[in-house]
């Protein structure tokens, strides 16, 4: 039966104790949300929500780097947003990190909260390349 695995960096803020930062499986990593807490100091990056983003996805790209993997085998990524109005800064910042094509599958909503009152929230789903080629 197949194992699962999971990813721990220092390198990414700390889950909680509900959940992992991400688990491995079957070639594949599935990634927990990422909110835009820097790990050095474990607060909110200042400044808006494009900042927050990148540093959402910065942790993200670390935690796939744990994992064997990148933010490039990225298949799918999934976005909350708690006011659409913050899409379009969201989306720019997001266009630095997926830029190369194919790029993955994306959806995009609006919620009402995130956790720690945060504005953005982002998960992702990766391939591990060779891993995923071997199975």
């Amino acid at each position: 039966m197949p194992s699962k695995e999971a990813v721990l960096t220092t390198k990414a803020p700390p889950p909680l104790p509900f959940f992992t930062q991400a688990i491995k499986f079957q070639g594949l990593v599935y990634c927990s949300g990422s909110i835009g807490v820097d790990p050095a100091t474990s607060e909110f990056v200042k400044g808006g929500v494009a900042d927050r983003t990148r540093q959402c996805l910065q942790n993200l790209a670390e935690v796939l780097e744990a994992a064997g993997s990148s933010i490039d085998n990225c298949v799918q990524v999934k976005v909350f947003l708690t006011d659409m109005v913050n899409f379009a800064a969201m989306n720019k910042v997001y266009a630095e990190f997926f830029h190369k094509d194919p790029k993955p599958v994306r959806t995009c909503v609006a919620v009402y909260q995130l956790p720690l009152g945060t504005d953005v929230e982002i998960e992702a789903i990766a391939h591990q390349g060779e891993i995923l080629a071997k199975l």
